[in-house]
């Protein structure tokens, strides 16, 4: 192991200087606002979590956690995603509150990457969950909400793709009978590897016709058009309930006046065995990453021993941030220049002004010093004066 440099951080860890710093601050207000006029309360968890409990009933593989252990000998982890400590709430600290619970957070996950540039370990979220109703109308809702908060983001150009787990595992598990191979076709969905998707498909001991169907699935992309095809080439009941709720949540979404950000992929997968409904993920149309995913997810909470049906979103902010067009002025500045005989009354002065709302720093002088390097670091400069007393 080498040396560490004094300026080192762990890789995948982030400095935010004042200006992004600004900015996200500025954005997650802008957020805020809006899952408040919602409905939408904010809870905060703890940043640790036991690995027996929120570990194991994470989405995040294990592999990906950041682990260590307490005095006792309990194996702890960074919180590795806000949803698993948020259902360990809701059967804990909030068991007795009336259902359903609008909850919203904004705070960091954590995720073991592998040992190279460009790839974060912390990720800073915002995010809601809707938990204890189970209707299009929760799934319609937070997708809505999605929708809002990037419009408050000041993210212009950006879109929707919604699609259904249900949905697509019946219609795979309609044209592939073993479970090893079902397995493969969703992680390289998953990974949205579709180059890999059609790769492991033309291996498969499949009816060509049965192949040319999952392709052209997963290449329809418009509104609600791609269910007519679909309805014609399936008798899985698991298919038609889950066309049902896409149909019944679309009409939702129109009475919200937001289709034209929205658009139909039923190659969204999610996380395997985590989505059990309607699944959905946000893009811009300047960055190739996600801006928030989301969906619902029914079996979760059973994890915690109380089964709730929930669905909900997070906003992964280090892109929101990227495609935002959101502009942060720098505060205004006032230096107060004094000497060493002046120091109180300049003091007094400057919490004068800070009442007046100004950002005032003080600064004594130096017989030695450049007084124009000074102005350029301050929008105004002013002197402690004798006239003052």
């Amino acid at each position: 192991m080498t040396k560490l440099r004094s300026f080192e951080k762990p890789t995948g860890f982030q400095d935010l200087p004042p200006q992004l710093t600004r900015k996200r601050r500025k954005i997650e207000e802008q957020i805020r606002q809006t899952f408040e006029r919602w409905g939408y309360e904010e809870v905060v968890t703890p940043t640790l979590e036991f690995y027996d409990t929120v570990g194991k009933a994470s989405a995040i593989p294990e592999q990906k956690m950041f682990k260590c252990m307490d005095h006792q000998g309990n194996t702890l982890v960074l919180r590795p995603d806000q949803t698993a400590p948020i259902a360990r709430m809701m059967a804990s600290v909030l068991k007795n509150e009336p259902l359903p619970q609008r909850l919203s957070y904004h705070g960091s996950v954590f995720r073991a990457q592998e040992n190279e540039a460009g790839r974060n370990a912390e990720f800073y979220q915002s995010g809601v969950e809707l938990i204890g109703q189970s209707s299009t109308e929760a799934d319609a809702e937070v997708i809505a909400l999605a929708v809002e908060a990037l419009k408050s983001s000041r993210i212009e150009s950006f879109q929707l793709a919604i699609g259904h787990v249900a949905l697509l595992d019946g219609l795979i598990r309609e044209r592939v009978e073993k479970e090893e191979d079902i397995l493969r076709l969703k992680e390289c969905l998953g990974q949205r590897n579709m180059v890999g998707f059609r790769h492991e498909l033309r291996q498969l001991p499949i009816s060509e016709k049965a192949k040319q169907e999952l392709e052209t699935i997963f290449c329809l992309r418009h509104e609600q058009a791609p269910l007519v095809q679909i309805s014609q080439m399936t008798s899985s009941s698991q298919v038609l309930t889950a066309m049902d709720q896409i149909i019944e949540t679309w009409n939702h979404l129109q009475a919200y006046g937001i289709t034209s950000h929205l658009v139909l992929d039923f190659s969204l997968i999610g996380s395997i065995d985590y989505y059990t409904g309607v699944y959905f993920e946000g893009y811009s149309s300047n960055l190739g990453f996600s801006l928030l995913s989301g969906g619902r997810y029914d079996h979760l909470l059973a994890s915690f021993g109380r089964p709730l049906p929930a669905t909900g979103f997070a906003l992964y902010m280090h892109r929101v941030m990227e495609a935002s067009d959101l502009q942060v002025d720098q505060p205004q500045s006032v230096v107060l220049c004094y000497t060493p005989e002046k120091h109180e009354q300049a003091i007094k002065k400057a919490m004068m002004l800070r009442k007046q709302g100004q950002a005032v720093v003080l600064h004594r002088l130096d017989d030695s010093e450049d007084m124009g390097e000074l102005t350029a670091c301050f929008d105004q400069v002013i002197w402690c004066t004798d006239e003052e007393e």
